[in-house]
This record gives C-alpha cells, structure tokens and sequence, in this order.
C-alpha cells in the first residue's frame, strides 16, 4: 500500500511545494526548457491527487516567482500561456474533486489580464470547495508579500506601538491561510528561495533530488513520512 508506514493522525494539514527542476530535466534530454515545464504538469496533478488521497487540507505551490521574470522572454511567454490553459484544462477537474483553488502574488502590470481573468474565474467557479485548498504561488515572493503587508500597515495609518506579528498576518495575501506543517523541494537544492518566508518559520523542510517533472504522489509519502519521524517542538522543549 502506497500510504503504509503513515500515521493518519498526524497528517500535515498544510503541505507546501516548490516545483524545481524543470530546466534541467528537458536540458538531460536534448529538449528545451518549455518542455521540462509542459511535463511539470503531470507531476503537479499526481501530487494534488495524493494530497486528497493523505487528506492534506492545504496545498501550496510556487508557480512563477517575482525572480522569474528574469528568464529569457520567450520562456515567460510560454509559462503565462501554459499557465492559462492548466487553468482552464484542469479547474472543472478539482472542483469536482472538492478543490478549492486560490492564487497568491502581485496583480501587476505584468501578469497578462486574461490570465488575471482565469485565476478569478477558477477562484469562483471553486470557492465553496472545503476538501482541500490548493493555492497557487504566481508572481509571488516573500519578501514582496512582507514588504506589501508593512504598506498596507502604513497606508492605514496603524501606529507603531500597534504593529505586531498578529497586525502583520492580517495582511499578507491569504491572512486565513495556516502555515505549512511540511515544505517540499525538489531538484537538490537546498534553499527555499524567497516562497513563503513569513509562513515557514517553523515549517519542517524536507528536500529530495528528484526533478520537479519526476515527482509523483509516492514522493510525497515518502517526504509526509520523513516529516512524521521528526519531533516539533517550536521553540520547546
């Protein structure tokens, strides 16, 4: 059995992922880049599907950070029009799986409106789903999301005596998100480059050299079971 040697009553009920490796997996095979991204889709829905198989509650992934934007222009190019059409492919299959869908990131001038239209209506279409929250990370990164959160602080004239880390939550980008339990990188790189740095401070890192288009529900099993076998104490004894 696949979910042997998990205990069901410690499920990490927020199960973070940064989806790393595309490049090189299409580079090991002649191929180009676009290529590692449009097989990243299959590993992606094979995770979802075994985070509803754990009864994970939350899944985050890192999609496109505020970094990308850098890569050649011909790849952001693709990656904006591939982007659109997981959601329109794939959102009529979560949402009846009991998905709820939700996006995290800057709504800037740079992100094409049709694809901004998308995520709304995939939001919609999904807001009602509880069996799980899958969001997506696009245009986003920590630091931006603190650096928006102190704005918006300022921009409501909240006195510094005032500000705490309970003023600093209710404003990131989904303030009723939990932090994740688990965060799971793949690729071999051990870092978390810039995903969800407020929402990690405690999380259990787990990292594995798998490239992102190679991953599959076991892995994860395999990363929930590694998280199981550790002891959180949160600053505790």
């Amino acid at each position: 059995m696949e979910l042997d040697g998990i205990d069901p009553s410690r499920i990490p009920a927020h199960v973070a992922c940064v989806m790393d490796g595309n490049g090189r997996w299409a580079s090991k095979r002649g191929l180009p880049r676009t290529e590692g991204h449009a097989a990243g889709e299959e590993a992606l829905f094979d995770t979802v599907e075994g985070a509803l198989d754990l009864g994970t509650k939350w899944l985050t992934v890192y999609a496109f950070s505020t970094e990308n934007w850098r890569r050649p222009p011909d790849e952001v190019r693709y990656l904006m029009g591939f982007n659109e059409s997981i959601l329109v492919r794939r959102r009529d299959e979560l949402n009846e799986r009991g998905v709820r869908m939700r996006f995290a990131g800057r709504r800037d001038w740079r992100v094409p409106k049709r694809l901004l239209r998308q995520m709304d209506e995939a939001a919609a279409l999904t807001e009602k789903n509880r069996r799980m929250t899958f969001t997506i990370a696009f245009n986003y990164g920590g630091r931006s999301e603190i650096v928006d959160a102190v704005k918006r602080l300022v921009a409501e004239g909240v006195k510094p005596d005032k500000v705490d880390e309970k003023a600093i939550r209710s404003r990131l980008y989904l303030p009723d998100m939990p932090d994740p339990d688990l965060m799971v990188r793949t690729s071999g790189e051990f870092r978390i480059s810039n995903f969800l740095l407020w929402e990690l401070a405690y999380s259990e890192l787990v990292f594995t050299d798998v490239l992102w288009p190679d991953f599959r529900r076991e892995h994860l099993f395999e990363a929930v079971r590694e998280y199981q076998r550790r002891d959180r104490r949160f600053g505790a004894i």
